[in-house]
């Protein structure tokens, strides 16, 4: 139960429970090598221990319910620490890189929400969506990121008004400069709880399992009766959607779209 617990406080904060789990990873390897130093001859290359660490904070991370892509990133961060170390790069460089991360995903530690990008089966599926949507309809995308689904559908749909709320600075500068000439493209720098969504008839997010619930209470006292709440993949605890639409892709995704009012 204690463990249940733990489990899922920590899922509200995945960047603080992939941090925990590399630290804990690095540790139970360093225990390991110097067992290893002290009993035997043999002593494991720095990769080989690297990538012994990877594999152990990827799977853990998974275990505690990390998303799939942090699997990827637990598994290789220490094997590339240890790889980069040896090239003759400058320090500026993992500063740099540092930068890039934090300004990426700034909202993974206010907001819980990783970067998730869109794919082109998700905008395929949404277009048929707003093509049963009246003329002068008005989409949001919450945590819009780059902009790249949004921009394509604001020139798809010209008689549609879009919005795309975004707080990650570098994802709002391109999603910006992406989306600046199109008239009926506009990119807000706003937290999307404070997007007011009583304006729109359709709210599109794909966002992480954390907000759910919330979002589900803020769309329900927002959204004008007959909208549409459409999220990719994550669901709201307890509330079935009204539509599920599988996405056939390697994740396995789904839109799943409830109506307000019913």
């Amino acid at each position: 139960m204690q463990v249940d617990r733990a489990r899922q406080w920590l899922s509200r904060y995945p960047a603080l429970l992939a941090l925990l789990v590399q630290v804990f990873a690095l540790l139970s390897v360093a225990v390991v090598v110097y067992l290893l130093a002290q009993l035997s001859a043999w002593r494991p290359s720095a990769l080989a221990a690297g990538l012994t660490q990877g594999l152990l904070a990827a799977s853990l991370g998974q275990w505690l319910g990390l998303s799939r892509w942090w699997w990827w990133l637990n598994l290789a961060f220490v094997p590339a620490v240890l790889l980069l170390n040896g090239a003759a790069l400058p320090s500026w460089v993992f500063l740099l890189g540092f930068a890039l991360l934090l300004l990426v995903n700034w909202n993974s530690f206010g907001e819980r929400v990783p970067l998730y990008l869109t794919g082109a089966n998700s905008r395929r599926q949404l277009a048929a969506l707003l093509a049963r949507q009246p003329a002068g309809f008005r989409f949001v995308d919450l945590g819009c990121g780059p902009a790249g689904v949004l921009s394509r559908l604001a020139r798809q749909f010209p008689q549609g008004r879009f919005v795309g709320v975004e707080t990650a600075p570098l994802p709002f500068a391109i999603a910006w400069l992406r989306c600046w000439r199109q008239a009926n493209c506009e990119i807000r720098y706003e937290n999307l709880w404070r997007c007011d969504l009583s304006e729109f008839d359709l709210a599109y997010c794909f966002l992480s399992p954390a907000p759910m619930a919330a979002l589900w209470e803020k769309a329900r006292a927002q959204l004008p009766a007959g909208a549409l709440l459409v999220s990719n993949t994550f669901e709201i605890p307890g509330v079935p959607a009204d539509e599920q639409i599988e996405l056939h892709d390697w994740r396995r995704s789904r839109l799943l779209v409830w109506r307000i009012g019913n």
